[in-house]
């Protein structure tokens, strides 16, 4: 959902912080005999410490957190606007930002574009100078304008960039081509050729428990082992989160079975510090007779499935 990559140790500061932070409120208001304004700061300390142990837990979704937070914050700003007037409309500041940080760039867009009217109801917004509006559309463009940059430079970078922007192998776009350019000279040529499909069913286990330094190292490790041990006219290729396609021209069926099983034997005595011995599942994937290559294509990423469904 986010296509922010944040480090987990720092989401666990964040979501530790945020819960300092609230509980610190709730007790203010609680010192204040503020008892009307205590149930949100307090309500909402509790679904942090809810986010926070989701987020720690291992197999879930890191989006889940995220969006409790984000509600947390909405909630306790509109709260806080709602019963106190006198509230300084800098605090909108506070979810809008939140929203950038926790969200994907167009869905904070279209979440600070639809509570906009709704944070006007409130009396504290309602009372505030015109130029609130003003300041509250600066603030959502300021705030989008960096992400609308990176995410288009990062499409730059990947037209023109053939490699996978995480690993030493190509991305599925140039995979994909000079996959048919074998294709269509192997038929050409009336060559053989085939297609090792690999998956690695530790990379996810390893971003969820130990981050991406470990899901670095370990299609690192694929990828040194995987090109060191083929001819240079070999393509490695990266077709999906953790399955990759190593393309083998003019090779027969035997000798893809050979390269499966050299593979098989030295990814195996690759061991890593965090997730130990490396496991590769390695499938073969030869092209039927007068098979068209979109068809072929399709074969090929139901193979990867099956490997990842193993």
């Amino acid at each position: 959902m986010t296509e922010n990559r944040t480090p987990k140790r720092l989401m666990t500061l964040a979501y530790g912080v945020s819960i300092a932070l609230m509980a610190s409120y709730a007790m203010w208001l609680y010192a204040m005999g503020e008892y009307r304004d205590l149930l949100i700061p307090t309500f909402t300390t509790l679904l942090l410490v809810a986010a926070l142990l989701l987020h720690l837990g291992q197999g879930l979704a890191a989006e889940l957190p995220r969006i409790i937070l984000l509600c947390c914050t909405y909630s306790v700003v509109l709260g806080a606007f709602y019963y106190q007037p006198q509230v300084s409309p800098i605090w909108l500041g506070l979810p809008i930002t939140a929203a950038f940080l926790l969200l994907p760039l167009w869905a904070a867009i279209l979440i600070n574009i639809a509570m906009g009217p709704v944070w006007w109801l409130s009396p504290a917004v309602a009372s505030a100078p015109p130029t609130i509006l003003l300041s509250y559309v600066a603030l959502t463009l300021l705030l989008a304008l960096p992400r609308w940059e990176h995410a288009r430079r990062r499409a730059l970078l990947r037209a023109t960039d053939p490699n996978d922007s995480d690993c030493s192998a190509y991305h599925i776009d140039t995979l994909k081509e000079r996959l048919n350019s074998e294709y269509q000279r192997a038929a050409m040529l009336n060559q053989p050729l085939a297609v090792l499909v690999l998956h690695l069913p530790q990379l996810d286990m390893a971003q969820e428990q130990f981050g991406p330094r470990a899901q670095s190292a370990l299609l690192a490790a694929l990828c040194s082992e995987v090109n060191s041990r083929c001819r240079d006219h070999d393509v490695l290729g990266r077709a999906d989160n953790a399955t990759f396609w190593l393309v083998l021209p003019d090779t027969s069926e035997s000798g893809a079975l050979l390269v499966r099983e050299r593979l098989q034997r030295a990814l195996s005595q690759c061991v890593l510090v965090e997730t130990g011995q490396l496991e590769a599942r390695i499938a073969a994937c030869m092209p039927c007779h007068a098979e068209s290559f979109e068809r072929y294509v399709k074969r090929l990423e139901a193979r990867g499935s099956a490997l990842a469904n193993a």
